[in-house]
């Protein structure tokens, strides 16, 4: 610990050094003028690379516009009347004062809201590829975890783990904010929130030291939030229908002037959904057939799903903003499970069936507090960024177990009954401050300091119901209870010449850990302390091709669940159990990149992860009885080699297509329930194929494929699926749009594979309700007119606010 006080200290004195230096940089102009008959009623937004507002100015009555003291960067105007966009500028490299060439709007097209360029599908900004939901016709009326099965280079396994580019034991974040569950409690969040509220999803795959170490990539789930002046809002309904009804809503209303930022959003889900599973389990002994497992599992699920945010910026003066925002979330819903279970015996024949009913009512609730401060230094972007959190998850689970078996020689029969009641909360708190200084000749220091702690609680008890009398079930009963503590304190230096720019970061992560069983009294505390580098170096090849390198070391430590030990009962031959013996993960990422015209994209990927933690079936002897248990191993070593291409085509003046292609190698070595891998893997591919129509009158259509070749992950093989999305919406004069979408037209992105061990072959599919029709009406409200923003740039100017 005293290393981490000392680095703080050198921090805390860097920062004071960096308030007495405020030093002053030559910026630049940007200028224009607009042709239009109402040119006084346009409101032009001037945002950066990464679309952060920077500066807002109104036309004059000529059409003119200028921005001052602008900073030399990568730029794109956005320009809107009445709060509908009805332009959007190509990027524009500033490095001198610039005067643009005369933008050409008619008061024809502008009443018609025709936007002259939209976002694109997929887009790169600062080393992260971004997939822009709102942009997505065939992303209505699903949830956050829908959008994330459908996005390409992710793919979602049978227990719900999310990869990317076959990489797993991803960070999940929502709107910057670390998301602490994985696997199906995981998946079972990201379905509780609609697509309605997603802004944009952010994939990370090299993250710099400024972001946490943890994870082997980062996916960062952006809600949606105003940024114009004035009184703004949004309407938005839908509703779907596969085998079963889905329903989203969602309100959100925003209104900003010169001195406070108030905005709040509300949306209600009702989902109904389902999983079937279908299993083959057969059991070997010295490659001699012992018994097999049949099953077929059907779960059903009913969501209703609340989820409220609110806050405030309050621009105090030209260099400080105060800001505050609360949310909370709350997912109710109930389970019904139906697994039907035939037993074979050595000579394949039927020796008896037994038949589980799983009911489950239960009930998530996460509620966040975040207060921030922003602190600018200087004129050049330089500033500080404070940020506190507070977010609490809580949730319960009354389940009800009832199984009966018949053995099919005796003719006899038997009725188990248990019940469970699952109770946990988890506290997280958390404290960080960020500096970003720009000097003289493009130099850039961004450092910062971060401490976390988390506490979680769970405590589950079962009752033998068998007699008519709950009779505690001392077996299955546990209280777990995880501590973590991380201090964390990094660096970034970056320098920019005319085609070169270089990045380099350290990051130090003190890791502290407490995991304790109180059924039988285990304690199990990890303490360590590790460093992360980074760097990032490009070369402007012409002016407009580049070339980037990035390398990052990551770390991936072990959930509170994956490190619970106790046993959790699925049905009398499948159980979940973690693993406290699980070791951290660590991962070096090295990325090479070449884009053309900020279009065109090739990255070359290679990635070493040791001690990979690994989500795996596995057959064992319990109580002389063969069971399959999901677990967590891991394995000494995994390699991958990746290529990924993004290639956009304009087909036509009304066609665009966005074309994605992932190749990869993974090779996965280790041991698990006595069974040995050296480098087992396969090539596999990932091909994704977005393609927008331009009909006129206000509609466009939507075509999207998609197609995953098969892919050998560890033990797992699975097998190539493929899906196919339409889509078209209509945009109306009153800022309405209505949307429908037909998601997986032909039902064929379900999951198939088998797991294979020396002494155990399993074959699965898996179905959900994956093939959908979904209407949905959005209403935008309110005029950017409002307070409108005055004509002068400075401190004055709208910006947003990231995270909060």
């Amino acid at each position: 610990m005293t290393r981490i006080f000392t680095l703080i200290f050198l921090w805390m004195l860097l920062l004071f050094t960096s308030l007495l230096s405020a030093q002053t940089m030559k910026n630049f102009s940007l200028s224009g003028s607009i042709k239009t008959d109402k040119a006084e009623q346009m409101e032009i937004n001037l945002l950066d690379a990464e679309n952060k507002l920077v500066k807002t100015e109104i036309a004059d009555s000529n059409g003119k516009f200028d921005f001052i003291d602008v900073k030399r960067g990568t730029y794109h105007l956005k320009i809107s009347r009445n709060g509908s966009e009805v332009y959007h500028s190509d990027h524009i490299s500033l490095t001198d004062n610039t005067t643009l060439p005369s933008i050409d709007l008619s008061i024809k097209s502008i009443e018609g809201v025709t936007i002259t360029k939209t976002k694109p599908m997929i887009e790169r900004q600062d080393g992260k590829m971004i997939l822009n939901v709102e942009n997505s016709i065939a992303s209505t009326g699903n949830s956050a975890f829908e959008v994330l099965e459908k996005a390409p280079g992710i793919n979602i396994d049978n227990n719900d783990n999310i990869s990317l580019r076959g990489k797993g034991n991803l960070l999940i974040q929502i709107d910057g904010k670390n998301t602490p569950m994985t696997g199906n409690d995981l998946a079972n969040y990201l379905r509780g929130i609609p697509s309605s509220t997603i802004d944009k999803i952010e994939f990370i795959t090299n993250p710099s030291s400024k972001y946490d170490a943890a994870g082997s990539s980062i996916i960062n789930i952006k809600l949606k939030k105003e940024q114009r002046k004035g009184t703004n809002g949004s309407i938005s309904t839908s509703l779907g229908m596969g085998k079963y009804v889905k329903n989203n809503n969602s309100i959100s209303i925003n209104h900003r002037n010169k001195k406070i930022n108030i905005f709040a959003n509300y949306s209600f889900a009702y989902r109904e959904a389902y999983n079937g599973l279908v299993l083959d389990r057969n059991f070997y002994e010295n490659n001699n057939f012992q018994k097999a497992y049949i099953q077929d599992n059907y779960l059903k699920f009913k969501f209703n799903n609340h989820n409220a945010k609110a806050g405030m910026d309050y621009y105090v003066n030209d260099k400080n903003i105060l800001g505050f925002s609360i949310g909370l979330v709350s997912n109710k819903f109930n389970l019904n499970g139906d697994n039907f279970n035939t037993t074979l015996g050595s000579n394949h024949a039927p020796e008896s069936t037994f038949n589980t009913q799983n009911t489950s009512n239960d009930s998530w609730t996460n509620a966040s507090f975040n207060l921030n401060h922003k602190y600018t230094i200087d004129s050049l972007g330089s500033e500080i960024s404070t940020d506190f959190d507070y977010i609490n998850y809580s949730n319960s689970s009354l389940q009800n177990f009832e199984t009966r078996t018949h053995q099919i020689i005796s003719g006899t029969d038997q009725l188990d009954i248990m019940k469970g009641d699952m109770n946990g909360k988890l506290n997280i708190y958390s404290l960080k401050s960020d500096l970003t200084k720009n000097f003289k000749n493009d130099w850039k220091l961004e450092s910062g300091i971060k401490t976390s702690f988390v506490k979680t609680d769970n405590d589950m008890k079962f009752f033998d119901v068998n007699n008519g009398n709950l009779v505690p079930d001392l077996g299955k009963t546990n209280h777990f209870i995880y501590e973590e503590n991380i201090n964390a304190i990094y660096g970034n230096v970056s320098k920019k010449w005319d085609k070169f720019k270089a990045t380099a970061g350290l990051r130090l992560e003190n890791t502290n850990v407490k995991g304790t069983q109180l059924a039988t009294n285990q304690v199990n505390k990890r303490n360590y302390t590790q460093l992360f580098p980074s760097a990032v170096l490009s070369y402007d090849l012409t002016e407009k091709s580049n070339l980037e390198v990035n390398l990052s070391r990551r770390i991936t430590r072990p959930s509170y669940n994956q490190l619970n030990p106790f046993k959790l009962y699925l049905d009398p031959t499948t159980m979940r159990s973690g693993n406290q013996d699980l070791n951290p993960q660590t991962t070096m990422n090295y990325e090479l990149t070449y884009s053309l015209s900020n279009k065109y994209f090739a990255t070359l990927s290679y990635s070493r992860t040791s001690d990979n933690i690994t989500d795996i079936l596995k057959p064992i002897v319990e109580n002389g009885q063969n069971v399959t248990v999901q677990t967590f191993e891991n394995l000494n070593s995994v390699s991958y080699y990746g290529l990924y291409l993004i290639a956009p085509v304009k087909v036509t003046q009304w066609w665009d297509m966005n074309n994605s292609a992932n190749f990869y190698y993974g090779t996965y070595t280790g041991n698990v329930s006595g069974t040995q891998i050296n480098n087992k893997g396969n090539f596999t591919f990932n091909i994704n194929s977005i393609n927008s129509f331009k009909l006129g009158n206000g509609f466009t259509a939507e075509l999207t494929g998609n197609y995953k070749a098969k892919e050998v992950y560890a033990y797992l093989n699975v097998s190539p699926n493929w899906y196919l999305n339409i889509g078209a919406q209509k945009k109306f004069k009153n800022n309405s749009t209505l949307k429908f979408s037909f998601t997986d037209v032909f039902f064929t992105s379900n999951i198939k594979g088998q797991t294979i061990y020396n002494d155990y072959l399993e074959n699965f599919a898996v179905k959900r309700d994956t093939r959908v029709v979904t209407l949905s009406y959005t209403y935008n409200f309110g005029s950017s007119k409002n307070g409108q923003p005055r004509k002068t740039g400075g401190a004055e100017d709208l910006k947003q606010r990231i995270g909060s």
